[in-house]
Protein backbone atom coordinates (compact mmCIF):
# COMPACT_ATOMS: atom_id res chain seq x y z
CA UNK A 1 0.00 0.00 0.00
CA UNK A 2 3.04 2.26 -0.15
CA UNK A 3 2.12 2.92 -3.77
CA UNK A 4 -1.21 4.41 -2.72
CA UNK A 5 0.42 6.62 -0.07
CA UNK A 6 3.10 7.78 -2.50
CA UNK A 7 0.49 8.55 -5.16
CA UNK A 8 -1.65 10.60 -2.78
CA UNK A 9 1.39 12.49 -1.47
CA UNK A 10 2.38 13.30 -5.04
CA UNK A 11 -1.12 14.59 -5.80
CA UNK A 12 -0.95 16.92 -2.80
CA UNK A 13 2.61 18.19 -3.42
CA UNK A 14 1.54 21.70 -4.39
CA UNK A 15 -0.95 22.07 -1.53
CA UNK A 16 0.44 24.03 1.43
CA UNK A 17 0.79 22.05 4.66
CA UNK A 18 -2.16 22.28 6.98
CA UNK A 19 -4.16 20.12 9.33
CA UNK A 20 -7.01 20.03 6.82
CA UNK A 21 -4.63 18.75 4.13
CA UNK A 22 -3.35 15.96 6.38
CA UNK A 23 -6.87 14.89 7.33
CA UNK A 24 -7.94 14.90 3.68
CA UNK A 25 -4.89 12.84 2.67
CA UNK A 26 -5.49 10.30 5.44
CA UNK A 27 -9.15 9.99 4.47
CA UNK A 28 -8.31 9.50 0.78
CA UNK A 29 -5.58 6.95 1.58
CA UNK A 30 -7.96 5.02 3.82
CA UNK A 31 -10.69 4.96 1.15
CA UNK A 32 -8.27 3.90 -1.58
CA UNK A 33 -6.80 1.13 0.60
CA UNK A 34 -10.33 -0.14 1.33
CA UNK A 35 -11.06 -0.20 -2.40
CA UNK A 36 -7.83 -2.11 -3.05
CA UNK A 37 -8.80 -4.63 -0.35
CA UNK A 38 -12.24 -5.06 -1.89
CA UNK A 39 -10.77 -5.64 -5.34
CA UNK A 40 -8.28 -8.14 -3.94
CA UNK A 41 -11.13 -9.92 -2.16
CA UNK A 42 -12.89 -10.18 -5.53
CA UNK A 43 -9.85 -11.98 -6.94
CA UNK A 44 -7.61 -9.29 -8.41
CA UNK A 45 -3.84 -9.27 -7.89
CA UNK A 46 -2.55 -6.60 -5.53
CA UNK A 47 -0.77 -4.69 -8.29
CA UNK A 48 -3.83 -4.77 -10.57
CA UNK A 49 -6.08 -3.68 -7.73
CA UNK A 50 -3.80 -0.75 -6.85
CA UNK A 51 -3.53 0.37 -10.49
CA UNK A 52 -7.29 0.13 -11.02
CA UNK A 53 -7.94 2.08 -7.83
CA UNK A 54 -5.53 4.85 -8.79
CA UNK A 55 -6.98 5.13 -12.30
CA UNK A 56 -10.56 5.22 -11.05
CA UNK A 57 -9.71 7.79 -8.39
CA UNK A 58 -8.78 10.30 -11.07
CA UNK A 59 -8.00 13.96 -10.52
CA UNK A 60 -8.14 16.00 -7.30
CA UNK A 61 -8.43 19.52 -8.73
CA UNK A 62 -11.77 20.08 -7.00
CA UNK A 63 -10.28 18.99 -3.68
CA UNK A 64 -7.32 21.33 -4.20
CA UNK A 65 -9.70 24.22 -4.86
CA UNK A 66 -11.61 23.33 -1.72
CA UNK A 67 -8.36 23.40 0.27
CA UNK A 68 -7.68 26.87 -1.06
CA UNK A 69 -4.77 26.31 -3.41
CA UNK A 70 -4.34 28.46 -6.44
CA UNK A 71 -3.82 26.80 -9.80
CA UNK A 72 -0.30 26.96 -11.17
CA UNK A 73 0.34 30.31 -12.83
CA UNK A 74 0.72 30.48 -16.57
CA UNK A 75 4.37 29.78 -17.24
CA UNK A 76 6.30 31.69 -19.87
CA UNK A 77 9.20 29.25 -19.62
CA UNK A 78 7.66 26.49 -21.72
CA UNK A 79 9.56 26.44 -25.04
CA UNK A 80 7.02 24.08 -26.62
CA UNK A 81 4.36 26.74 -26.22
CA UNK A 82 6.38 29.19 -28.30
CA UNK A 83 7.11 26.63 -31.01
CA UNK A 84 3.36 26.00 -31.20
CA UNK A 85 2.73 29.74 -31.53
CA UNK A 86 5.44 29.97 -34.19
CA UNK A 87 3.77 27.26 -36.25
CA UNK A 88 0.36 28.84 -35.77
CA UNK A 89 1.66 32.26 -36.78
CA UNK A 90 3.33 30.83 -39.89
CA UNK A 91 0.15 29.09 -41.00
CA UNK A 92 -2.01 32.06 -40.09
CA UNK A 93 0.12 34.60 -41.91
CA UNK A 94 0.35 32.27 -44.91
CA UNK A 95 -3.44 32.01 -45.10
CA UNK A 96 -3.88 35.77 -44.69
CA UNK A 97 -1.28 36.37 -47.42
CA UNK A 98 -3.08 33.94 -49.72
CA UNK A 99 -6.33 35.78 -49.04
CA UNK A 100 -4.74 39.13 -49.95
CA UNK A 101 -3.24 37.67 -53.13
CA UNK A 102 -6.60 36.20 -54.14
CA UNK A 103 -8.47 39.45 -53.47
CA UNK A 104 -5.83 41.46 -55.32
CA UNK A 105 -5.77 39.21 -58.38
CA UNK A 106 -9.55 38.74 -58.48
CA UNK A 107 -10.69 42.35 -58.05
CA UNK A 108 -7.79 44.41 -59.42
CA UNK A 109 -5.33 42.26 -61.38
CA UNK A 110 -3.76 45.28 -63.06
CA UNK A 111 -2.52 46.81 -59.76
CA UNK A 112 -0.32 44.80 -57.41
CA UNK A 113 -1.19 46.06 -53.92
CA UNK A 114 -1.17 42.83 -51.83
CA UNK A 115 2.53 43.33 -51.02
CA UNK A 116 1.81 46.19 -48.62
CA UNK A 117 -0.50 44.37 -46.19
CA UNK A 118 1.76 41.29 -46.43
CA UNK A 119 4.60 43.34 -44.91
CA UNK A 120 2.36 44.04 -41.91
CA UNK A 121 1.29 40.40 -41.61
CA UNK A 122 4.91 39.20 -41.86
CA UNK A 123 5.74 40.82 -38.50
CA UNK A 124 3.59 38.27 -36.67
CA UNK A 125 5.65 35.12 -37.45
CA UNK A 126 8.87 37.14 -37.38
CA UNK A 127 8.15 38.28 -33.82
CA UNK A 128 7.23 34.73 -32.80
CA UNK A 129 10.42 33.39 -34.40
CA UNK A 130 12.65 35.74 -32.44
CA UNK A 131 10.72 35.00 -29.25
CA UNK A 132 11.20 31.25 -29.92
CA UNK A 133 14.93 31.79 -30.50
CA UNK A 134 15.19 33.70 -27.24
CA UNK A 135 13.53 30.86 -25.29
CA UNK A 136 15.54 28.13 -26.98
Amino acid sequence: MRTIKAHVKELFNDVPSSEQKELMMQDIIQNLEEKVSDLMFDGKDEEDAINKTIVEFGDIEDIKKELGTNPKPFSLKNPKRFSLHLGFSLWGSGLITALFVFINLYYSPDVIWFVYPVFAVAWWPLAMFYRWLGKK
